[in-house]
């Protein structure tokens, strides 16, 4: 049996059907969930890497949870292995909904030593119009780049952004959030002087005031700042 049968076998018998039930909930319109916990899929995603990763890389998906399992193994990758930009390249247009996406970016420990390779992809889908490939940039610099040297092309990028759907809309605001976080006085700076749309720029507000870094007293004064539209 080929890996890609086994590796559905397998996410078949593991597949929980209260945890299918919660996933949907936070899924809305994705109907291809198995209900495989997280945990899971990463040590299922190690054992493709060790076995036949590059036929499962190669094949076509039929649930949720296998497409993750890609996103994984692309993760695990080493610059032996292949040509991993171009790697990460081939599985993005997969990405279909926020869950897959987050778990892929998080997955890239490459970023950590290659930052100027994944600088360029994170720069190249911010201008997408993709709504799930805007999303894959703005994640990933949340999760590798809120760093001194990157700021001011953060706001930059972040201050080009242009639209209207609701999860790169968020990944803007989780990312303003971060960089608020570490770098309050910056951050500030620049949400005085942004041209964000509405929307996203007051969700950027509700995200810091969400976080657990940002005293009260400062929250109060971000919250006025909101904008009436």
């Amino acid at each position: 049996m080929c890996i890609c049968k086994k590796v559905r076998k397998k996410l078949e018998f593991e597949a929980d059907e209260k945890y299918k039930k919660f996933s949907a909930s936070l899924l809305p319109g994705v109907d291809n969930i198995l209900g495989v916990r997280l945990p899971l899929l990463r040590k299922i995603a190690k054992e493709i890497y060790k076995t036949g990763w590059q036929a499962f890389l190669d094949a076509e998906t039929k649930y949720m949870e296998e497409t993750m399992l890609k996103g994984m193994v692309t993760g695990l990758l080493k610059e032996t292995d292949s040509d991993i930009p171009a790697a990460i390249e081939k599985f993005i247009p997969e990405i279909k909904n926020w869950s897959v996406c987050d778990s892929f970016c998080c997955s890239l420990k490459y970023t950590k030593t290659h930052e100027k390779e994944i600088w360029r992809l994170a720069e190249k889908y911010a201008g997408s119009e993709k709504e799930f490939e805007q999303r894959f940039s703005y994640v990933i610099m949340l999760n590798y780049f809120v760093k001194e040297e990157y700021l001011d092309k953060i706001f930059r990028l972040v201050n080009d952004f242009r639209s209207e759907y609701y999860y790169a809309q968020m990944a803007v605001a989780w990312l303003i959030s971060v960089c608020f976080a570490k770098y309050p006085e910056k951050t500030t700076e620049f949400l005085e002087n942004t041209v964000l749309d509405n929307f996203t720029y007051n969700k950027s507000i509700q995200k810091i005031c969400e976080s657990y870094r940002v005293d009260k007293a400062t929250k109060q004064k971000l919250k006025l700042t909101k904008r009436q539209f």
